[in-house]
């Protein structure tokens, strides 16, 4: 089973076309500036190069790992990986491995069920992460309503398409 770069990479794309959608004032991002308590002046002035690089290379990161947890394949290689004979074409590893690809290697490949895992990494790591921070900020809420909601989404879009595709 080899790491599909290319599926990756567009994947985190998804926060970067997700966030201009959400957080544009029209949907949510009159709300989150106000739970923020931002202002639009506040907002102006910011390095955006920097900004949009550095967030294309986390959402990068987070498709990357994203590929460990949707597709439920790479568990079984994680198994296999320290034994010399995995990537040796006629030993019983090699062939073992084969097969159960042969048999296996499509179970659970759906956009559905990516989206699906997608979803839970959302509700079980990003809303106690964000949730945690939000309350010892004092943010209120909808700000984490916001944002949680935003990577709820983004991860069951980034699972999706990489559970598909990859």
């Amino acid at each position: 089973m080899e790491f599909n770069f290319l599926i990756t990479a567009i994947a985190a794309l998804i926060p970067m076309i997700l966030g201009f959608i959400w957080y544009n004032p029209k949907v949510f991002g009159t709300a989150w500036m106000n739970a923020c308590g931002f202002t639009e002046e506040d907002l102006k002035g910011s390095n955006m190069a920097l900004i949009f690089s550095l967030s294309y290379v986390f959402s990068f990161f987070l498709a990357f790992i994203l590929n460990t947890f949707v597709i439920h394949q790479f568990g079984f290689f994680s198994t296999l990986m320290n034994d010399p004979d995995l990537m040796k074409e006629g030993t019983e590893t090699y062939q073992y491995a084969q097969d159960f690809m042969n048999k296996y290697g499509g179970n659970f490949r759906t956009f559905g069920h990516g989206a699906l895992h997608g979803t839970m990494i959302g509700l079980m790591v990003v809303l106690p992460v964000l949730g945690t921070n939000a309350m010892f900020e004092r943010k209120g809420f909808k700000y984490i309503l916001v944002n949680v909601g935003y990577w709820v989404v983004c991860l069951a879009f980034m699972g999706g398409v990489i559970c598909h595709f990859a």
